[in-house]
């Protein structure tokens, strides 16, 4: 069904998460939000704001401070036939849910061969640039792209951040969506109202490009853009935006190789085993034919995120981006 100009708004990437739980509650009544902090005060980042005055205290949960117990809970609540959304309130205080992710949430399916489905949702900011304390900024998708029966979707626009978590929260198996707290409150675009579902696994070309294309996701996609247009001058640089870490849309990346012959990965995360690694090894696999340069990573630094003073030195730049190209054009 085509949408038309006025069945859209124009939304602040949060806002646009906040708009899909509401439209997902009230789609729905086995969808329930719990975390800390999402009931009363409407979520740190005001994701929840409007849920508990609408859906009650049952359906939008304040929770202790306890992610284990949230991820635990929610095991529980699947199982008497609930949809559990699970808010993690920043993505480095995730990592205490990890043993029930990768024991429980991501084996059940396997385990009951088929019987059971988990259609556990866990939200969760992530990423840096917002000049935030120690553990408030990371960039952890690999660890769960890692984790078997897990699937990650990784929005960079307000209209993806709505339709790919109703289409977490439709789905059958767990689904993790890291929101990029960095562009919480600068990407703003046209969101469809109501429901709205971007199906998980394929990705978004956000920009045409014929000598190269960048591959990113999350808050790496903007950034990109900026690289591209920069390098307008010198060459036309496409921009695939993944959107899924897992399952990744491998025909997409091999039709962008194949178009430009040259491709940059992008990632905030550490370097080493990081999903841009996974697309360079999709490509060398799959397409080496087909390149006409080696893949090249801009990725972070294989240390702890640091604290803000060092923040920019260590995310991904324009610069960083741009000189990577330049050495794919002239290799």
């Amino acid at each position: 069904m085509s949408v038309t100009a006025e069945q859209v708004r124009e939304l602040l990437l949060v806002q646009a998460v906040n708009d899909a739980l509401h439209a997902e509650l009230a789609r729905d009544p086995s969808v329930l939000v719990m975390g800390e902090d999402v009931g009363r005060a409407g979520g740190v980042f005001r994701a929840t704001a409007g849920l508990l005055e609408r859906f009650g205290p049952d359906r939008c949960i304040d929770t202790p401070l306890s992610e284990a117990g949230i991820l635990g809970t929610a095991v529980g609540l699947c199982m008497e036939g609930w949809r559990p959304v699970c808010e993690m309130q920043y993505d480095a205080f995730s990592y205490p849910s990890l043993d029930q992710l990768i024991t429980h949430v991501g084996r059940y399916r396997w385990r009951t061969r088929g019987a059971m489905e988990f259609p556990i949702t866990i939200r969760m900011p992530y990423g840096g640039g917002v000049r935030a304390p120690e553990l408030h900024d990371d960039s952890p998708e690999t660890y769960y792209a890692h984790a078997p029966g897990i699937k990650v979707a990784v929005p960079s626009t307000p209209a993806d951040a709505k339709g790919l978590l109703a289409a977490a929260i439709r789905d059958p198996d767990p689904v993790v969506v890291l929101e990029p707290k960095l562009v919480y409150r600068t990407a703003r675009g046209p969101v469809p109202e109501g429901e709205h579902v971007v199906p998980l696994g394929r990705a978004r070309v956000a920009r045409e490009g014929g000598d190269a294309t960048l591959v990113a996701w999350g808050a790496m996609v903007p950034l990109c853009e900026r690289a591209a247009a920069a390098l307008a001058g010198e060459a036309s640089v496409g921009v695939l935006d993944l959107r899924t870490l897992k399952p990744l849309d491998e025909q997409a990346i091999l039709a962008a190789a194949t178009a430009t012959g040259r491709v940059v990965v992008v990632q905030e995360a550490p370097r080493t085993c990081g999903i841009a690694s996974e697309v360079a090894a999709l490509l060398a696999e799959r397409a080496i034919l087909d390149l006409q340069g080696p893949v090249l990573r801009v990725t972070g630094y294989d240390v702890p995120y640091p604290y803000w003073q060092l923040e920019d030195a260590y995310m991904p730049s324009v610069a960083r981006v741009t000189d990577a190209v330049r050495q794919l054009l002239a290799f």
